[in-house]
């Protein structure tokens, strides 16, 4: 049985990203302050980032960048990066942003398979862009260098050009129903990364469906930690938070000691994060040392956050602590939990353990994977697990150039298929138990790895863990858990496996453990579980 969002739908109106973002700002809010960059506390004025988006989408604009063209976009997070992206977009012309951390053959890849005419960079990445740009057979005049000086970037035009060249910003037409705004890459529900077709109407409904959730005001400072070029921080970030008009404090990086201080100096009200950032804000001895009394709300996403470690953060640092759930071909979110949790429209809270409710204007399914029968809402408890559908505005069109993959994971009535096993409660609250493909089968038992994770953390030796599946001995596949151990303590593989047995059904117990310095995790927070597998090779 499907079951739509308990929230009001919303407008979502014809417009292009640029003009539902700007189109009709307040004069009062010009000079609100937009963005600030944390490295060298440069502050940029709403009025100041329209006209810097306007003049770079004319300079784009005169080098011939215009409707039907793919612009690349590698840098790390900065102000100079919102202009850019924008200023792609205002133009007509279509952003794939790639990943900061991508080497030369990933670039090559993204570029090749986006058809991208031009690549705009920084100077710490221009060997890896320059490389990749010229086995594409891009000419060094169309690799922009946002920050271009000296030797290294000489040939190459810089942000000062785009922005000083005078161009006016051209008259562009476009239905935004249908004209691709974004092309960031995912591996989806289906092996490699391929491109997610977003269209101007796909992110501009997005925003409309989460402002309301997300209670976002003017007088926000929202730190800005997830990566601009992940269309988690694209959104909630990049997007709403300027349709809230609130200002951004941009990171490059994450570094916890200047995450910290960040928040001390700039009185950060609001802060979006992934489960690694949580595990440091619930144990980390060096947030003792700053004063964060400013941060009313925290929404955690990318990845499953356990409810006991989401709760520890929340009574540590006194404040609201809520989540969200979705993926790139999303925009990115489709479930999401109130800025209150929920207690205002429903009279209680939604449980961390859940992702909260559909967004509005969509409808869900849970459907059971075998069977392909749709899983009712219970009258109480949760529903028996199942993949999670979910049809709305902000369902992509498909992946660019793949039929194939586009048919298997979008069916015929609309519903994106995600991958993810999750369960319904009988106040319509989604829970994610865990991806469809990395459910551990143990002798016919699915074990969740998030479920094995969440409670590892719980144990105060440990600072974090991941659990995949991995052969033994006889062929069978078990739980393995790779721990890293908080700083000074001492802990055994046995201590580890009798603390999880003791607390499950005996085919969920961990098996084997791997001691490791660090988890390896995406620029977005989540596990990488193709390179714990390669270690348990």
């Amino acid at each position: 049985m499907s079951f739509a969002s308990p929230f009001p739908d919303v407008e979502i109106p014809n417009v292009s990203v640029f003009e539902s973002l700007f189109g009709d700002i307040d004069a009062a809010d010009l000079d609100r302050v937009a963005l600030i960059d944390v490295l060298g506390d440069v502050q940029v004025t709403y009025r100041e980032l329209i006209s810097r988006i306007e003049a770079g989408a004319g300079a784009l604009a005169a080098r011939g960048v215009g409707v039907g063209d793919v612009v690349g976009l590698l840098a790390p997070n900065s102000s100079v990066f919102a202009v850019a992206f924008h200023a792609i977009l205002r133009a007509g012309a279509t952003a794939t942003t790639i990943n900061a951390l991508f080497t030369a053959k990933d670039i090559v890849k993204q570029l090749t398979d986006s058809h991208a005419k031009m690549l705009i960079t920084v100077t710490p990445l221009l060997p890896q862009a320059l490389e990749a740009a010229r086995e594409v057979g891009l000419p060094d005049a169309d690799v922009v260098v946002l920050d271009g000086e000296g030797q290294a970037a000489t040939g190459h035009p810089n942000a000062a050009d785009l922005l000083e060249s005078g161009d006016p910003a051209p008259d562009v037409e476009f239905d935004p129903t249908t004209h691709l705004a974004v092309l960031p890459y995912s591996s989806g529900t289906t092996g490699n990364p391929k491109g997610v077709m977003l269209t101007h109407r796909n992110l501009v409904a997005n925003v409309a469906q989460i402002r309301p959730l997300q209670g976002m005001v003017a007088d926000d400072k929202i730190i800005a930690i997830l990566p601009f070029f992940h269309i988690y921080g694209m959104t909630v970030l990049l997007n709403a938070a300027l349709h809230a008009r609130a200002s951004l404090v941009i990171m490059p990086r994450f570094d916890l000691a200047e995450f910290l201080g960040s928040i001390q100096k700039y009185g950060v009200t609001y802060g979006f994060i992934a489960p690694p950032v949580a595990v440091a804000l619930a144990k980390h001895p060096l947030i003792d040392e700053y004063d964060l009394s400013s941060l009313h709300t925290i929404m955690s996403g990318a990845a499953p956050l356990d409810s006991e470690l989401g709760n520890a953060v929340a009574a540590r640092l006194n404040l609201q602590m809520i989540q969200g759930y979705g993926m790139s071909e999303l925009s990115p979110v489709s479930h999401c939990m109130p800025a209150d949790g929920g207690l205002a429209a429903f009279g209680e809270q939604a449980p961390l353990s859940s992702c909260g409710w559909p967004v509005p204007n969509s409808v869900n399914k849970i459907v059971d994977p075998g069977s392909g029968d749709e899983i009712d809402i219970p009258a109480e408890g949760l529903s028996e697990p199942g993949e999670l559908w979910v049809q709305g505005p902000n369902v992509m069109p498909g992946y660019l150039g793949n039929e194939e993959a586009t048919a298997s994971t979008i069916d015929a009535d609309g519903f994106l298929h995600t991958g993810d096993m999750a369960r319904v409660d009988a106040a319509g609250r989604v829970f994610i138990v865990d991806r469809l493909k990395e459910l551990i089968k143990y002798k016919g038992y699915q074990v969740p790895p998030a479920e094995l994770e969440a409670l590892l953390l719980t144990h105060p030796k440990i600072a974090d863990t991941a659990v995949i599946g991995v052969n033994d001995d006889e062929g069978e596949e078990i739980p393995k858990a790779f721990v890293v151990v908080q700083h000074g303590a001492e802990l055994t593989e046995a201590e580890v496996i009798d603390f999880v047995a003791g607390q499950v059904a005996p085919y969920k117990k961990v098996r084997q453990v791997e001691f490791i310095d660090a988890i390896p995790k995406s620029t977005a927070g989540k596990i990488l579980r193709k390179d714990l597998r390669a270690l348990s090779v």
